[in-house]
């Protein structure tokens, strides 16, 4: 009777945690130390009525960007095989009309968009090297795209 009432209780927890929102769960996570938002230089910009927030280096900026709320494409850049946060690279967005509905240069390591539901195509460029990433976005889901460069350049 014991394995019977463990199954139950991990197949209840399991879907109570599918269902669960998000962004609770990330505020559950285990950094829950203050951040010093003296350090912090995160300012919400906008282009072309896109609005996004860009930074993310330090511990204290990189979680305070982890905590915004209202943008649905999280980008994060890293490189190496220590994955290091990198802070220079060029990002265009285009719907799937080929249209850039977003260009920025620059930016990282964190990148937060608010875009319109829609399929679009994502380059983000490092040293003269792209990596590029289809998104769909729908209302009230948060899309995570992960550009990884193998070299540490």
């Amino acid at each position: 009777m014991k394995s019977f009432n463990a199954l139950a209780f991990s197949t209840g927890l399991a879907a109570a945690l599918a269902v669960w929102p998000s962004s609770i769960l990330l505020a559950a996570s285990p950094s829950q130390e203050p951040i010093d938002m003296s350090v912090v230089q995160l300012e919400p910009q906008q282009q072309n009525g896109i609005s996004y927030l860009s930074g993310g280096i330090g511990l204290d900026e990189s979680r305070a960007i982890q905590q915004a709320k209202g943008y649905n494409l999280h980008l994060t850049f890293s490189t190496g095989p220590a994955n290091e946060y990198v802070p220079d690279v060029d990002v265009m967005i285009q719907n799937m009309q080929g249209h850039s509905v977003l260009a920025l240069n620059q930016v990282g390591p964190i990148v937060y968009v608010n875009l319109p539901a829609g399929r679009y195509n994502v380059t983000a460029t490092r040293n003269g090297q792209p990596e590029q990433s289809s998104v769909t976005l729908v209302g009230g889901t948060i899309r995570d795209v992960n550009a990884h460069w193998k070299d540490a350049k």
